[in-house]
């Protein structure tokens, strides 16, 4: 009687790609990634908990804010017994994440407006070329070019 209603419980991996919107090779990459987990049938065909769309969801929110994928395994392995995560939960990790994404969201302002001086330069500069030359350390060792690599 239990195995009846557990198998009843459990999805196979195309319900769970539909109803998620996340491909099966999908699935099987953030399995391989250890993101999610699946039991496997006496056919040795996948199956899923149904709380794996909620965290199948988890997963892609994190993703889409930039959030990189051992930090999303890192956060789902601290909650209790490979739970998934729970309102609380995302409020919590996220607010981990609000300054490693404030100092991204900061890094990139500052190459953009360096590429907008690179586009106007033209990188015919390289000793002012922030990008290129940062701080002109290329300069303190006299003219001429100072980068080469081997063939």
């Amino acid at each position: 009687m239990r195995e009846s209603l557990d198998a009843g419980r459990l999805l196979p991996v195309g319900e769970v790609a539909r109803r998620s919107g996340v491909s099966v090779s999908a699935l099987h990459f953030y399995e391989r990634e250890r993101l999610i987990r699946s039991e496997r049938t006496p056919g040795n065909q996948r199956r899923y908990r149904r709380d794996i769309l909620r965290r199948l969801a988890f997963i892609r929110v994190s993703q889409r804010v930039g959030v990189p994928l051992r930090d999303i395994r890192a956060a789902l392995d601290s909650l209790p017994s490979g739970r998934t995560p729970t309102r609380r939960d995302w409020a919590r990790l996220s607010q981990r994440w609000h300054a490693e994404l404030d100092a991204r969201i900061a890094a990139l302002q500052q190459l953009r407006d360096e590429l907008t001086d690179c586009i106007g330069c033209g990188c015919l500069s390289l000793d002012r070329c922030t990008l290129q030359n940062p701080a002109d350390i290329l300069g303190e060792s006299g003219q001429g070019p100072r980068r080469w690599s081997a063939p």
